[in-house]
């Protein structure tokens, strides 16, 4: 048998009568907390570039996948081999540069393919939020901010009211990891010294900025 074989085995005998009374008490959302921490310690070892602890690290997320997986075949809705065909298919499917007859030369088109074939996929999961792809409540402010400005871009909405675009052309002329590190972090102190939390004000914000073009859009609707 493979490792991943050996691996979905191990975790099915720990979840079978006579197996492991703490992972047999387990549901998807009991773990979910772990599951978090899993990843923290994975982009830790990502951020200090230590391969070694990469390598356990991947391997405790891993673990999450089969275990989540073994939890839903017990319940009859879908196996490891499915999750892992579906997204084998997506990868193929959003790749037909590589596996069809596509053509995309540089990022920048396999981005547009992407998009194109993406488009073109029966929607699954939670709806848009107006205008605005969904996005897990439960991300960090600044990617969830990231990733509606990035949706505002991409799909030319009209924020120039609420977004100012020439100062964020400044900010971004010649920003560097450091600089941007550098800014983050005072005004991260900053904010300790007016009392207000960066997080939450950062997700207000972003907020805002949303439901202002969401409720643009659907008046011109």
């Amino acid at each position: 048998m493979s490792a991943i074989d050996d691996l979905r085995e191990t975790v099915a005998r720990l979840r079978s009568p006579g197996g492991c009374p703490w992972d047999i008490e387990q549901t998807h959302e009991s773990i979910c907390d772990c599951l978090i921490e899993e990843v923290a310690e994975l982009l830790d070892t990502i951020d200090r570039k230590d391969s070694e602890h990469m390598r356990e690290e991947l391997g405790d997320v891993l673990l999450h996948v089969v275990m989540h997986s073994q939890m839903a075949e017990e319940a009859r809705q879908f196996d490891f081999d499915a999750v892992a065909a579906d997204i084998n298919a997506k990868l193929i499917r959003r790749h037909p540069h590589v596996f069809g007859h596509a053509f995309a030369e540089n990022s920048e088109q396999v981005l547009h393919v992407w998009d194109q074939v993406k488009s073109g996929e029966v929607k699954r999961g939670p709806v848009n939020n107006g205008v605005f792809k969904h996005l897990p409540p439960s991300i960090p402010s600044l990617l969830y901010a990231r990733d509606i400005f990035k949706q505002i871009v991409k799909q030319m909405l009209p924020a120039e009211d609420v977004v100012d675009f020439n100062y964020i052309h400044s900010l971004a002329d010649g920003l560097t990891d450091a600089t941007a590190g550098r800014m983050l972090f005072e005004i991260a102190a900053a904010c300790r010294k007016a009392n207000i939390d960066p997080e939450s004000a950062l997700r207000r914000h972003a907020l805002d900025v949303m439901e202002h073009i969401n409720a643009r859009s659907a008046n011109k609707s």
